[in-house]
């Protein structure tokens, strides 16, 4: 197999040394079956005791800080750190994710809790607002969100005794939340004069709203509401960093090493002093406290979990250890041994049994330690030293053999020789010292060729020869024991590898990584597998050697950010990892390539499988090329420069430009309108499975922005018109009678509209970036699972008819081409596209997934299709190359070759399948896909004799098919739609132009047809009339831009875009005569008119060639353009052209010399001209938008009667004008179903049609020109200008006075309202400091800047009761007064109060939990909510 390919072995995670200690609080507890559950790095871990067995839950890709268990004791959540974290909620039994809540956090989840019934949970983050979130954790949805304090948050939990309260405590503050409705509100916690201000680090509830709190001097404080009413002093000689409630009481743990128990009334019960016991020591720390029955669990600072037994507290039990604080970077193996050694920067090294699980030795140095070695006896291990000096230990006492110091930079790097004669010690001095150990380690050579400190260093066998990496990325070699550097020794043989650099592990390097981002590697030679650790927090397995740079790996993860150091073991079984920053030591299982098969069989059942990927950073690998087709398609960029979204924004920039053109009065809108008839086209050169029946046996599809409903008996077509850029993905609803289209946006929509009456029934946006490029329905149709075109590809699952996302999740980096949703289990769905296929599971807001595995012999395909089959585990797929893959789970259990090229689309059907492919064949199969039963070939020569249009070639590749009706509909990347039927028989439906963009466009002056010309090198004929259908057409050797009829319309010339042109046969397109003068592209074309006599060609080269037809010469040439041409009109005499440039120039020439003519303005607009396609003049400066410095108007043409011009836009607009267009910013009528420019438009038949052209969305649409009386009443017909004024119909002065109001900038521009002048009974005297009234509507300032006050004497407050308002808000606001109790009471408002006045009594009551202005009031109509009253006010959030 190629180098390249990634290894089939595996590793399995199976021991975690360590316990996440530092900087955490409360991650410790008993699980329902007497399990214990914690972290460490981003691993949550479960221990049981009773079997020395652990077990993993790897959800989450950065450090675990927070955790907490559901009160049923068998679900734990844990909140992660990272740029987006997220919080996972996952079965202790399992280990298996059952919700991912994501989106609302950054920076981290500092706090976690669940409320009494553990249906809601509550997190704090770590943002800037430290902000606290309510959340329906099962389905992943958030129920409520706040800014939670200004400083840091350390402990929340919910009053299990009222359902709807919650606790959070932090530095200097302790706040009480009540949950109402979607709202959280706090109040403060009142210290008062029973205890001071200060930190509260952890929290406990009781009944009757009391709470117990732990404080940093070690006091317990007591709450009773709001109010502080007793501390507990002492409680510990420090701060309190963990309280537990329990069935029994509380236990807390401080910083003083002490665990308390205290009975429910929170009198104590025991103390118990851990630095006390025979496991305890000075300094320690209690971080995490849980108490259950007689058994009391331990976390401390320093990584160690203690069980204590509370008849025997004297006698702890240390069940897990690991590395203090401080990074970890010291990792050697027993050479002969199944032993670790560690050393860390918290000057321990530790020595742990591989077997045992188990710390068996442990000695604290001096210096924090940086590397470390064992000698090939095993008798002496070498510690390399942070200050530059290394010491040398006897493995069986820890007792210290010698201790050098001869550098003052770290050690970064040692190595014993093979044959034990010498150690060789690299420093951060850039040199490497050898010493000799028989001579009680005397220095005896030093190796000097380096300009960097030492990385990496491995002996040869022979122990003759060294090589070394350093920090600037150079390798060297050395002669030994002397040191004198030497030539490169490719040929040595080395005992150990764990170089980074070289050509035998070239294949570890991405090309984007610097070349420190690997800190280790090592190599195992028997099994030719090389395991690496990097700074991204990945252990990966390679083959070895691995030669070319880019090789494919597995990876694995755990480790939070680097990974440190990464060695086997000395017989391979075993791989050990350590991370820097999280302090954790790693032991991973290696399983052979031997014993895969048995591996994979339980990989599914486990979680660890989720760290497993195939995954590669680089496109160099095994992986075949792509067919051409496919590369093509992951090619296409989605991304405008300008979204129509952007619009609005645009035109606000704008407003000068506005304010302008408002003194000048403007032509209304034209009274006449247009209306979409029928369009020629349909996607299938990018796009998959998007043509399906309805339930009435029509057809659905989309071309451009329109999605098509095609009744093919009557040949008519009707439209939805709601989207405003491409449609690239549809889907059809299980009953076929909904439909779910998919577009390209910004901030992209998906639609779900009825195939009946065109009507939206749900618009789902705000979670797609630029595109959605793949959608599909559940079985039961209440979800919807859909795909963006985002970096990441992100999935996301809807319940459509809420418009609510229940999950999402990032897909891949790859393109996904297909999503399906499992039709027997609506949380199950799989995606598929280059390189990969993945099976999905819903876990609450997320989706976790797992890759197919190809199997050991088969090579990563891309996958284009994919369809469930008779079971939830059965699922089949088609491939780039051409198989059918049938997967059971995972895993593929059976391949078929199916097509010749790759296997586009496929439908299940009730018993069998239908596939088709690039081969342009359609195959029926049987249920198992062992035989097929029928194959259809799509070739010109089985059309039947009713179809309408031609085909372009044989085999075209069919893109979409879907069976019914007695029928198998087929879509072609040709922009083909062609019906099946069972005997063989095909009809051609709907045809339009392939991919390429299509510019040139002409109408015929007497017929109903017209021409057209693409990028696609076709000219084709079309048929304007009722039977709507192409007429002929021709391959060309180059595309074209532009075409043209003669006034007879007996030729038609083609401008193409190699610089030539042709005159042809409309009626057969067979050549007349052909030219070619000019190299770049022909954009216009024209012939003079009368008889014809004169084309008119203009070409990109900034000239406008003149040829004379009857004898084909070229007569004339027009110079002088600065830019290339754009448009051309002749006059009616056949003397005068009008061209436009790329430039904005208007310029005219004499025909046929082409000499320059200047004309003034008013001469142009009497001058009469044969048509009008011309975008610049005085007469039609009004259709240029506001926005016209970002946008081009690419067409326009005017009627015969010259009262109507219609316009194409960059901006895929179609709009009608009054003609002439004068004034600046012209009214206008908009149209919108093209999806991004209208290359060309044209009036056909008498004005009673117009025709459109869409440049990349290749689509020929003919519009209806509706007369004014004539209208039909429609959706989306769009009556608009840029901008309105008063002249335009214009407002009541009240109106327009309230239109202008900025709430924001009263409301929220300063946190404190100024105020001038004084009031009338101050005026003698000016008022103090504490006089002076608060006027700020800002939240109360933090307390720590009103920590100034304390000690300074306050007068009494005195409570304010409001009685009487004088006032109502009918200023700006309407329909804001209501009866209320049968006309007793009336409700409004003024300020920020809900006034109930009783009309009787003259009495008023108020509603008081505004906080700003109140701008609207409604009362809840029905009989069952008579007294509910909602109001609106003012605020940012």
């Amino acid at each position: 197999m190629a180098d390249g390919a990634g290894p089939n072995c595996h590793l399995r995670l199976e021991w975690v040394y360590g316990y996440r200690g530092h900087q955490c609080r409360n991650n410790l507890y008993y699980t329902a079956s007497k399990e214990i559950v914690y972290f460490v790095a981003g691993v949550g871990v479960v221990y049981n005791a009773r079997e020395h067995k652990q077990k993993f839950f790897l959800g989450h890709n950065d450090d675990v800080i927070s955790l907490a268990l559901h009160p049923e004791r068998t679900l734990v959540a844990t909140g992660q750190v990272g740029k987006e974290p997220h919080i996972c909620v996952w079965d202790t039994y399992n280990m298996q994710t059952i919700s991912i809540l994501k989106d609302v956090h950054t920076h981290g989840i500092a706090c976690l809790a669940f409320d009494y019934d553990g249906q809601r949970l509550v997190s704090i983050g770590l943002d800037s607002k430290n902000s606290i979130c309510v959340w329906d954790w099962k389905k992943g949805r958030v129920l409520a969100t706040a800014p939670g304090h200004t400083d840091r948050i350390f402990d929340v939990s919910w009053d299990l005794h009222q359902p709807n309260k919650m606790i959070s405590c932090g530095v200097k503050h302790i706040k009480f939340w009540s949950l109402s409705g979607n709202t959280l509100t706090a109040k403060r916690g009142v210290f008062g004069k029973t205890g001071e201000l200060q930190t509260i680090l952890c929290l406990a509830c009781a009944r009757d709203e009391i709470t117990y709190s732990g404080a940093l001097n070690g006091d317990i404080y007591v709450w009773k509401g709001i109010n502080l009413v007793r501390t507990v002093h002492n409680a510990h000689g420090s701060g309190i960093f963990s309280m537990n409630a329990c069935e029994e009481g509380f236990a807390t743990g401080g910083r003083d090493g002490c665990v308390r128990l205290w009975d429910l009334s929170f009198q104590p019960i025991t103390l118990i002093d851990l630095r006390e016991t025979d496991q305890g020591y000075r300094g320690l720390s209690v971080r995490s406290v849980c108490w259950q029955g007689d058994h009391i669990l331990v976390g401390t600072q320093d990584s160690e979990i203690f069980e204590i037994v509370v008849h025997e507290r004297n006698k702890p039990f240390l069940i897990m250890q690991g590395h203090c604080e401080g990074e970890l970077w010291a990792l050697a193996a027993h050479p002969t041994k199944p032993l670790a050694i560690t050393g860390s920067d918290d000057r321990s090294v530790r020595i742990w049994s591989l077997i045992d699980h188990a710390l068996i030795a442990r000695c604290n140095m001096q210096e924090p330690i940086r590397c470390v070695a064992v000698s090939s006896d095993g008798i002496h291990l070498a510690l390399g030293m942070k200050d530059g000096s290394f010491t040398v230990l006897r493995i069986r006492d820890m007792t210290e053999v010698v201790h050098i110091k001869d550098r003052k930079e770290a050690i970064h790097e040692l190595k014993y020789s093979p044959d034990g004669a010498y150690l060789a010690v690299g420093s951060n001095d850039n040199s490497i010292d050898i010493y000799g150990v028989l001579q009680r380690y005397k220095k005896v050579g030093e190796c000097v060729g380096s300009m960097n400190f030492i990385t990496h260093m491995d002996w040869s066998t022979d122990s003759k020869y060294l090589q070394t990496n350093d920090g600037s990325g150079k390798r060297l070699f050395y002669n030994m024991p002397y040191g004198k550097e030497i030539a490169n020794k490719e040929d040595v043989q080395w005992a150990t590898w764990t170089c980074v650099l070289g050509p035998e592990v070239n294949g570890i390097w991405p090309k984007y990584l610097d070349v420190n981002d690997i800190n280790s590697v090592d190599a195992n030679f028997n099994d030719q597998v090389l395991v690496s650790a990097d700074d991204y927090g990945l252990v990966k397995l390679f083959r070895y050697p691995c030669f070319r740079k880019g090789a494919k790996f597995k990876k694995y993860m755990g480790h939070s950010v680097h990974v440190t150091n990464v060695r086997w073991s000395y017989d391979h079984q075993w791989v050990i990892s350590i991370g820097g920053a999280d302090h954790s030591v790693f032991q991973w299982q290696f399983i052979p390539e031997r014993k895969s098969k048995e591996f994979l069989q339980i990989v599914i059942h486990e979680s660890f499988a989720d760290s497993n990927s195939d995954l590669s950073d680089s496109d160099q690998s095994d992986v075949p090329e792509l067919d051409s087709e496919i590369e093509q398609e992951i090619q296409i960029n989605y991304h405008r420069q300008i979204y129509k979204e952007d619009l609005p924004q645009l035109k606000e920039k704008c407003k000068e430009k506005r304010q302008a053109a408002t003194a000048k009065k403007r032509e209304k809108a034209p009274d006449s309108s247009l209306r979409l008839h029928f369009v020629h086209g349909y996607r299938g050169f990018d796009c998959r499975n998007n043509l399906f029946y309805t339930q009435n046996g029509e057809i659905v599809y989309h071309v451009a922005a329109v999605g098509i409903v095609y009744n093919r008996q009557q040949n008519m077509q009707r439209f939805y018109l709601g989207h405003d850029d491409d449609i690239v993905c549809l889907a059809i609803h299980p009953l076929k009678d909904y439909i779910s289209t998919g577009q390209v946006s910004r901030d992209s929509a998906i639609h779900i509209w009825d195939v009946e009456v065109l009507k939206p029934l749900s618009i789902l946006k705000g979670h797609h970036q630029f595109g959605v490029c793949a959608v599909d329905f559940s079985a039961d149709g209440k979800r919807l699972a859909s795909v963006g075109l985002d970096e990441n590809h992100t999935i996301v699952l809807w319940d459509w008819k809420k418009g609510e996302k229940l999950s999402s999740v990032r897909g891949s980096a790859e393109k996904i081409f297909v999503v399906k949703l499992n039709p027997y289990m609506p949380d199950k769905l799989v995606t598929a596209g280059i390189k990969h296929i993945k099976f999905w599971q819903r876990a609450g807001g997320g989706l976790t997934g797992r890759k197919g595995f190809f199997g050991s012999l088969h090579k990563t395909e891309t996958i284009m299709c994919v369809v469930y089959g008779w079971t939830d585990e059965m699922v089949f797929s088609g491939t780039s190359t051409g198989d059918v893959c049938v997967w059971k789970d995972m895993f593929i259990i059976k391949r078929v070759k199916a097509h010749d090229g790759p296997v586009f689309s496929m439908q299940a059907l009730e018993k069998g399948f239908v596939t088709g492919g690039k081969d342009g064949v359609v195959v029926l199969w049987d249920d198992t896909f062992d035989r097929y039963l029928k194959m259809y070939g799509i070739k010109r020569s089985a059309l039947a004799p009713g179809s309408k249009g031609l085909l372009i070639e044989d085999n075209p590749s069919i893109r979409a098919i879907t069976l019914g009706h007695g029928h198998v509909l087929v879509g072609t990347k040709n922009g083909e739609i062609l019906e099946i039927e069972k005997s063989g028989p095909i009809t051609l439906l709907v045809q339009g132009h392939m991919e390429g963009e299509v510019w040139g466009l002409a109408v015929h002056p007497h017929l109903p047809i017209c021409a057209t010309i693409s990028d696609d090198k076709t000219l084709r004929i079309w048929d304007l009339s009722p039977s709507q259908c192409m007429l002929a057409v021709r391959k060309l050797r180059k595309g074209g831009r532009c075409c043209c009829f003669s006034p007879d319309g007996k030729s038609l010339a083609v401008g193409l875009n190699d610089g030539s042109f042709l005159i042809v046969n409309p009626d057969t397109l067979e050549d007349l005569v052909s030219f070619h003068h000019r190299k770049d592209h022909i954009s216009d074309i024209r012939f003079s008119p009368g008889s014809g006599k004169y084309l008119a060609v203009a070409s990109h080269d900034n000239f406008v060639d003149i040829y004379n037809i009857m004898n084909s010469k070229r007569v004339g040439i027009c110079r002088g353009a600065s830019s290339y041409i754009t448009h051309l009109d002749w006059d009616k005499r056949g003397k005068l052209l009008q061209v436009n440039t790329g430039a904005k120039e208007q310029l005219f020439f004499e025909a046929p010399r082409g000499k320059p003519q200047t004309i003034n303005k008013a001469k142009v607009e009497k001058m009469d001209w044969t048509s009008w396609t011309c975008v610049l003049g005085p007469s039609c400066e009004g259709i240029w938008p506001i926005v016209s410095d970002i946008t081009d108007v690419t067409a326009s043409c005017l009627t015969s009667d010259k009262k109507l011009l219609a316009t194409g836009d960059d901006f895929g607009f179609v709009k009608l004008f009054q003609y002439p267009v004068k004034a600046k910013y012209g009214k206008f009528k908009r149209y919108i179903a093209h999806s991004t420019h209208v290359t060309n438009v044209r009036w056909a038949h008498h004005d009673s049609l117009l025709v459109t052209v869409g440049g990349a969305d290749t689509s020929l649409m003919i519009w209806t020109h509706e007369v004014d009386g004539h209208k039909q009443t429609r959706q989306y017909e769009s009556e608009e200008s840029d901008f309105d004024s008063d002249e335009d119909g214009g407002y009541d002065s009240d109106v327009a006075w309230e239109t202008e109001i900025n709430y924001t900038i009263r409301a929220f521009a300063t946190s404190l309202r100024p105020m001038s002048g004084t009031k009338p009974h101050l005026q003698q005297k000016e008022p103090s400091l504490e006089e002076r009234p608060p006027v700020s509507r800002a939240l109360p300032q933090p307390e720590k800047l009103q920590t100034n006050h304390v000690g300074r004497r306050k007068k009494p407050i005195e409570d304010l009761t409001l009685v009487l308002a004088f006032g109502y808000r009918g200023n700006d606001c309407r329909n804001n007064v209501h009866y209320l109790n049968d006309g007793a009471d009336v409700i409004y408002h003024t300020a920020s109060v809900g006034i109930v006045h009783n009309i009787a009594t003259g009495i008023q009551s108020f509603y008081l939990e505004h906080t700003d202005d109140i701008l609207c009031l409604t009362v809840n109509q029905h009989p069952k909510f008579q007294k509910i009253i909602a109001t609106g006010q003012v605020l940012p959030h």
